[in-house]
């Protein structure tokens, strides 16, 4: 389930000096297949970090829905503890020959009255046969990198 409501991003190039990505946006991938992927995966990779400031990773269940991440964690795991404390997070699909990267900062929706819970249940009900419930974190990306014949391809998004 992936609606695209906002503006797409404008594609461009990461800067990864000495690794022959070219310089024009010509051979860029197009966004929608950051969104095919992001929709199709099963699990995200998210990182976050701890008070001490070293760094945590975990696989999360998660949907792709309308051009935001959303995805469960108990408020006692290590990693939504780390989000709660320091928001910024970096999410990566398994894959690394087909590459999806978001970065940006994360949301908490833990009322069951928000407008947004009943999309966010059915989306991973359609995905994983179950529906969630709350909390979801919600990212909403401000940086998303992708490829997939690296470098050739390498783009990379920047939302407002």
């Amino acid at each position: 389930m992936s609606v695209q409501s906002k503006p797409e991003p404008q594609a461009s190039r990461p800067y990864v000096p000495g690794y022959g990505i070219p310089e024009s946006v010509e051979g860029t991938l197009p966004w929608s297949h950051v969104e095919e992927r992001l929709a199709q995966a099963r699990n995200y990779w998210v990182g976050t970090v701890r008070p001490n400031g070293r760094p945590h990773g975990v696989p999360v269940w998660g949907v792709w829905v309308e051009g935001t991440l959303y995805f469960g964690g108990g408020p006692e795991t290590r990693w939504s503890r780390n989000l709660a404390a320091h928001p910024q997070v970096a999410v990566h699909l398994e894959s690394g020959d087909d590459v999806v990267i978001l970065e940006g900062t994360v949301d908490r929706i833990s009322d069951p009255a928000d407008p947004s819970v009943t999309r966010i249940d059915d989306a991973y009900e359609a995905k994983y046969q179950m529906r969630h419930g709350i909390p979801f974190w919600v990212l909403r990306p401000r940086l998303a990198f992708a490829w997939s014949k690296f470098p050739d391809n390498a783009t990379r998004w920047r939302f407002t």
